[in-house]
């Protein structure tokens, strides 16, 4: 057996899907500023010039990411609702959502981050069709009607910024009282 290590050869899609899950592990850490192409690349096992050959600017590939994620939540919605309709449909892509936060964090970071690094014009376009992509979706699997959605979507983030402080899984008295009044109002149709 020779010292040499075998060296893994991968295409290029393969590649750009090792830099994307990289790149959300640190943007979601360090957000769109902090967000450093070296580290990405490092992290993905290649070079920053083979990253910048993929993505060919750092903007490029964070809103790659950005894409991904939404992406993501739209496949776990498909996934979630699978055949049922109305408030069935809605509530299973509540909890399937639900859970997949509680399983990736980071995702949620990462989700977050893209709301904050709103302020570049090209990402704001892009997370502002991602979300209005996951309405388009909504609307469509439940057939609701559009003030439903709105308090779905509304409660949704009200999730998101209770998972970030860390009060889904061990709510302190105050969160409890939101996530029940949540709950509450999905059994509601509100």
């Amino acid at each position: 057996m020779t010292p040499t290590a075998a060296v893994e050869r991968r295409t290029a899609p393969e590649r750009r899907e090792q830099i994307l899950e990289a790149a959300v592990t640190v943007f979601a850490e360090r957000g769109y500023e902090g967000a450093s192409t070296d580290v990405i690349a490092r992290m993905a096992g290649i070079s920053q010039p083979y990253l910048f050959r993929l993505f060919g600017t750092k903007r490029e590939l964070i809103i790659a990411t950005v894409k991904r994620c939404f992406e993501d939540t739209e496949s776990l919605f498909l996934r979630a609702a699978g055949g049922l309709a109305g408030e069935q449909a809605l509530q299973a892509m509540g909890e399937a959502y639900i859970d997949e936060i509680r399983r990736s964090p980071l995702k949620l970071r990462a989700q977050l981050q893209s709301y904050a690094a709103c302020d570049d014009p090209a990402i704001r376009s892009v997370v502002a069709e991602g979300f209005g992509g996951l309405v388009r979706l909504a609307e469509r699997l439940t057939g609701l009607e559009p003030a439903r959605l709105s308090a779905f979507f509304a409660q949704g983030m009200l999730l998101n910024v209770l998972a970030m402080m860390g009060q889904i899984d061990e709510p302190q008295a105050w969160a409890m009282r939101l996530i029940e009044g949540c709950a509450m109002n999905a059994k509601l149709g509100m």
